[in-house]
Formats: structure tokens, sequence, C-alpha cells
């Protein structure tokens, strides 16, 4: 499992070069997020190339694989060929899904579930997740819309807060979050980490001034 201790770490998401991942690697980030085939979003790279960027990565910086597959045997398989450590699945999956998934992974390659918070329910659906997961994301997603992450919207953190508090996983904080709210979105749910994608970027790439503006408000808050 994912380890709660300590500072509040970060994941910089929508990895879209080795250029990108070094640049955030070198500004602190614990985490990078690599976007395969999306039905909607930014950042979506070939699958040769996350694995590219992947072989790049040495721990103990993480490199999480997004994927919009729904089934344990797809996931398994897609995280496997990526190269990468760990798989965030977007869609909100049957919770049955990861208990035959973890049967398929290989031993030391973690599962992270998203849970898009759009209203109370997410508190409950988070609950279902924790014991199958090493660690949940909230994000701001619509599933019913096919909208699976990289709004730039923030959600409701009284939500986050509750699951935070309630579920037995780490939590990763997304949606909207940007070094002008970053602190407030720390003090205010508590979470294991953030992650951030459109908030560091100036006309869609990564902006080393953003990002380490973003850095110093989380070490400071």
């Amino acid at each position: 499992m994912i380890s709660n201790a300590g500072r509040t770490r970060m994941k910089v998401c929508c990895i879209s070069s080795f250029e990108e991942a070094q640049m955030a690697v070198a500004c602190g980030a614990d985490a990078v997020g690599l976007v395969s085939k999306m039905p909607s979003g930014p950042g979506v790279i070939s699958d040769s190339l996350i694995y590219e960027i992947a072989q790049i990565i040495s721990p103990p910086v993480a490199t999480f694989l997004l994927t919009s597959e729904e089934k344990a045997d797809s996931i398994a398989d897609h995280l496997v060929h990526s190269g990468a450590n760990t798989v965030q699945i977007v869609s909100h999956v049957d919770p049955s899904e990861h208990e035959r998934l973890r049967k398929k992974l290989p031993r030391g390659l973690k599962v992270v579930q998203v849970v898009h918070v759009e209203d109370e329910y997410a508190v409950e659906l988070a609950q279902d997740y924790a014991p199958y997961v090493d660690a949940l994301l909230l994000d701001s997603g619509n599933p019913s819309e096919n909208e699976l992450g990289g709004t730039g919207r923030i959600h409701d953190w009284t939500h986050s807060k509750a699951i935070v508090e309630s579920a037995a996983a780490p939590v990763f904080l997304a949606g909207g979050l940007t070094p002008e709210n970053v602190g407030e979105a720390v003090k205010t749910v508590g979470p294991f980490a953030v992650d951030v994608c459109s908030g560091v970027r100036t006309n869609g790439k990564l902006d080393p001034e953003k990002l380490a503006a973003f850095y110093l408000a989380l070490s400071v808050a």
C-alpha cells in the first residue's frame, strides 16, 4: 500500500514528452501521469511514447498509466505493456473488476482508482473502492458524459474531505488545482497527494515557472 505518512506529495499529469517528464522530476514531482487513449480531455500520447518515457523515470518517482479500459484483463494487459508501475483507472469500474485485477497484475504494480466527485454519492463510491486499491484519486469529471478528467474544474472539497476522513486508502486530490489554490486545497481536504495538469501549463505546455510556484505553495501549505 501507498503510505500516508509525511508531506503532501505531488503528481504532475498529462506529461507529453521526455522534456516534460524531466522537468516535472526536477521540480519535485513524486509521480508523473501518462495519458493513453481517452474519450475526452488533454494530454493523450501514444502507448509507445508512454513506454519510452516510463523507461527514463527512476524510482522513487512513480509512473502512472491513465487508462480508460474497464475490464480487469484489459487493464492488466495495458499496464504491463506500458512499462509504467501504476495504473490510474479513470472510469467508475465495477469493484468486482478490482478483485480480478489483483490476481492478474505482477507483484509490485499498483492500482489507483479515480472517483469523480459530482455529489455526496462519491463518498460512498470511494468507500466501496478503498479496500481493493492502493490509492484513490478524486477528480472533477462527468462519467455519464464520457468526461473522465482533465477538466480544469474544482469540485466540492467538502465531499473530498469526507472521503479522506472515511475511506481506508490514501487520497490524491485533482481538479482545477493551481499555484494560487493548492495551499487552501491541502488545508481543507488533507490529501496524501495532489495531482496537477492544466494549472501548471501555458498554451498546453508545461510551464517551469508555474510548476515551481505550485511546488513552493504546496511545500508551505
